[in-house]
């Protein structure tokens, strides 16, 4: 079986989590050839110790810290374009999607989070594989807020909004349907016990340590759906599934590494330029199954408060920035590079810390010009690897 999909799993605590999931695989006859697991973490972590667990899982793999990192870098000559990853930030979650996109073997990637585990009655990575592959009807969703909540399906039990959805787009009038698939880019799978939710909803549930007291099961969910064209979700990175072709539009911006303080938003932003660029090309992005149990450890939520504050504002308008550009681009390059020039010369000063977006939009520009320079080494590579040798002459 050809090795073609990329694992990404950042982590500084619980990367053993990834046992279960190989033994999930095994359990469900998917073949653990098809993985190449990256994990990403920090120079204080035990690098060893997690070679060694892949290792005895008999998993291909590989451990990249923050060193490693910045010598992967220089090794390509492109170091110019190292600040693209922040440091100690889950958006590190981009190194996986340069090394993805360096390695053109790699067909699809997962994001994992080292403090979830697979349900049982799924074939994790199989589940999610379907799903892009899928030409079936699903349920469709919308909303008059243009914004559609990804737990809609029990919120009249629970009140539940996940961590990025707007403020102002709560209270809203679903609307659901049918809707056929085509051509799915993304498989998002949703999660049970620990809701992601952003500190300020965790606040108003009642708890001081990250965690909210109302917590979801498995019949909080009912099947797959997607959102409707000209609709936007939010799209956590702990158990999701992509085609390689999305890497442009999909860059997780530099969180947390900011003098803004900015922080938690790089999934979220990077989702909603996802499905704008999916809406202008007839893509899908499916949500639901298969789910995983996330088991968030406990940490003051004052401490998320402090990372979310000073982008709360931004997160209300970031989507309508984006809304209103690409629609001439046929491409997830040229709809990126829409997005991301919209952000870097847009005039947000109305906004709390509005300039970070112009910061962002400049980091997006660099992101795909590291992408054009990988593909150029890859061409290189490919090119020395055709060339014949110098046929010797006879004397």
């Amino acid at each position: 079986m050809t090795q073609d999909v990329c694992v990404v799993v950042p982590t500084i605590r619980d990367y053993d989590c990834m046992r279960v999931y190989f033994e999930n695989a095994r359990d469900h006859g998917f073949d653990l050839d098809r993985l190449f697991v990256l994990l990403v973490t920090e120079d204080f972590c035990d690098v060893e110790a997690m070679e060694a667990m892949l290792e005895e899982e008999g998993v291909d793999g590989a451990v990249y810290d923050g060193s490693r990192r910045e010598a992967w870098f220089e090794e390509r000559g492109l170091a110019a374009f190292s600040h693209l990853i922040p440091a100690a930030s889950h958006a590190q979650t981009s190194f996986g999607l340069l090394y993805l996109w360096a390695h053109p073997r790699f067909e699809r990637g997962v994001f994992i989070d080292d403090d979830t585990l697979p349900h049982d009655e799924w074939d994790f990575f199989g589940r999610h594989m379907t799903n892009l592959d899928r030409t079936d009807e699903v349920e469709s969703v919308s909303s008059e807020e243009r914004w559609v909540n990804v737990l809609y399906q029990r919120v009249d039990e629970h009140g539940l909004y996940p961590r990025g959805y707007p403020y102002s787009a709560m209270d809203e009038n679903v609307q659901t349907g049918t809707r056929e698939l085509s051509d799915v880019v993304a498989s998002q799978g949703l999660w049970t016990n620990v809701p992601d939710l952003d500190a300020v909803r965790i606040l108003m549930d009642g708890d001081l340590q990250g965690q909210a007291q109302t917590r979801t099961g498995k019949a909080d969910f009912d099947g797959d759906f997607v959102a409707e064209p000209g609709q936007y979700l939010t799209v956590c990175s702990m158990n999701l599934a992509f085609e390689r072709e999305v890497i442009p539009a999909f860059y997780q911006l530099p969180m947390d590494d900011n003098e803004w303080d900015v922080g938690r938003f790089d999934d979220i932003w990077s989702g909603v330029f996802l499905k704008r660029a999916a809406d202008l090309l007839g893509k899908d992005v499916v949500n639901g199954y298969p789910l995983c149990e996330h088991n968030k450890a406990p940490r003051p939520t004052f401490d998320d408060l402090n990372n979310e504050v000073p982008g709360l504002e931004l997160n209300e308008h970031v989507w309508e920035v984006v809304d209103v550009v690409g629609d001439d681009a046929d491409s997830w390059g040229g709809i990126a590079h829409a997005m991301a020039r919209a952000l870097a010369d847009g005039d947000f000063s109305e906004w709390n810390n509005g300039a970070f977006l112009n910061v962002c939009g400049e980091y997006w520009l660099d992101w795909l010009d590291c992408l054009d320079e990988l593909d150029d080494l890859t061409d290189r590579d490919e090119s020395e690897r055709r060339e014949p040798e110098a046929a010797v002459a006879d004397d």
